[in-house]
């Protein structure tokens, strides 16, 4: 009758160890977390490796435009969207009143902090690097957590994004309707007493992640600064009245719009712009093909479902959700292909586009997203473009709606796009693929680091095992 159930029998004694919180579920007591117990000697809570510890709770902190922020020199508002295990992105930083920096001095970030996820999906953990931003508050999303000198930082951050780490973040996480993990709970996370050895050679390992992550933004940095040059934007600074005066006949008539943001002059100058362009201009319908059709997944077969949030700052695919067809939100209803680009037509999300790796081929994508493809612009060079200030403030333009502001399909096939050059692009393709193969060689560096970690545990478990095979211990 219990074929292929699990089961574990407890004394009520055991039950109330390590269990503040008075947890019966079969959850807490899976037989992996038991035996993990049973087996790795000298485990210590991570509370024994924290100097400094705390998660701000905000009140009536609202986000403020980026543009007014920056003129300001407003903080920086650190949220969970912004991490990318195990780095910050930097593209899309929200911000906030410098009221709340002044109120909230508890929430300001510190080079060389954890900054753990432990509300929503609990899934993200990243460390800030030494030339971050100083003026930034961490949200209450994040658990910020300096480390003593007891344990390398990379080490103890590569255990929580294990399998280990990762199960007992689960394990101790409550799931209401947002799952969040407390700070005591944090805190009780058994960390094993890792080897000097193991410690030098992770953080050796992470000196290259970070490097090899910061040269890859360097030769995004550079394809984006060909680009601009070529069209003769580096640099480019808008003097434009705040006022821009309009004919009945010119607006409303022409386009059917009567926002004032929509005839910003910033906007009708780059426009300008793109149409005195030397090497000419088309409409984007011209010049790429939009994949717009709707697909139906298959109930049982499995898919890769790429979302918003799975978007980095490079223009890369960070990751996916891997669900049967019948278990996929009902927006999962667009097919990629391998080379193809994602542009977001969510207006706040706009920078979110990426160009389909190989290996995302035949993967879903949200509906949020525009699907194109080009004979004529190749794939890296629509992704740069994309993400450039220029089309970024088009596309901005030509969002419309009230609950949800997105670009329509219409407004998308009308938007000009200037004709880029051959020999750019061929250099702007090359500056992308050297860029994507040093983030991939950070990613592979991180997994290695992962499995170093898990594979010590593993064997001071088969040694533990061995030794009462042997009758000792």
């Amino acid at each position: 009758m219990l074929n292929g159930l699990e089961v574990s029998e407890i004394l009520f004694s055991e039950v109330l160890k390590d269990n503040d919180n008075s947890r019966i579920d079969s959850e807490y007591f899976k037989k992996e977390f038991l035996n993990f117990f049973k087996n790795i000697p000298n485990l210590r809570n991570l509370s024994e490796f924290v100097l400094d510890g705390y998660r701000v709770v905000y009140e009536n902190t609202k986000i403020i435009d980026s543009e007014v922020a920056q003129e300001k020199d407003c903080p920086i508002f650190l949220q969970a969207t912004d991490l990318a295990t195990p780095f910050i992105r930097a593209d899309n930083f929200s911000y906030v009143d410098n009221q709340d920096w002044e109120r909230y001095v508890k929430g300001r970030i510190k080079s060389g902090e954890i900054l753990i996820e432990v509300k929503g999906k609990v899934e993200k953990v990243a460390i800030v690097p030494n030339d971050f931003p100083d003026k930034t508050l961490v949200s209450g999303s994040l658990y910020k957590m300096t480390v003593n000198e007891k344990i390398s930082k990379y080490v103890l951050l590569t255990y929580l994004i294990s399998k280990y780490g990762t199960a007992f973040k689960n394990r101790y996480k409550t799931n209401l309707l947002i799952s969040f993990i407390s700070k005591p709970d944090l805190y009780r996370i058994p960390v094993p007493n890792f080897s000097s050895e193991l410690q030098n050679k992770i953080d050796s390992m992470f000196i290259n992640i970070f490097k090899s992550q910061k040269q890859s933004e360097i030769l995004y940095k550079e394809a984006e600064t060909l680009l601009l040059e070529h069209l003769g934007l580096k640099d480019f600074q808008a003097a434009c009245k705040p006022v821009n005066i309009k004919s009945l006949k010119d607006s409303f008539l022409q386009t059917g719009r009567l926002d004032a943001e929509y005839y910003q002059p910033i906007y009708e100058l780059l426009k300008n712009h793109i149409f005195s362009h030397s090497n000419g201009f088309a409409k984007l319908g011209d010049v790429c093909r939009l994949n717009d059709e709707n697909y139906t997944p298959k109930d049982n077969q499995e898919y890769d479902y790429i979302e918003l949030s799975n978007i980095g700052k490079s223009g890369e695919i960070t990751g996916s959700t891997r669900a049967l067809g019948k278990e996929l939100p009902s927006r999962a209803r667009r097919k990629v292909q391998a080379n193809q680009v994602m542009i977001s037509s969510i207006e706040g999300s706009l920078q979110s586009c990426a160009i389909v790796p190989a290996h995302y081929d035949n993967a879903l994508c949200s509906t949020g997203f525009y699907v194109l493809s080009s004979d004529k612009i190749n794939a890296e060079t629509l992704l740069v473009l994309f993400k450039s200030s220029l089309m970024q403030q088009i596309l901005k333009k030509n969002c419309s709606g009230t609950i949800l502001t997105a670009i329509n399909k219409e407004e998308l096939l009308n938007i000009p796009l200037p004709i880029i050059d051959e020999k750019i692009q061929t250099q702007i393709a090359e500056f992308l693929r050297q860029s994507n193969d040093l983030r991939e060689q950070a990613t592979q560096l991180l997994a290695q680091a992962k499995s170093n970690v898990e594979l010590e545990i593993e064997n001071i478990s088969l040694n533990i095992n061995n030794l009462q095979d042997c009758g000792g211990g």
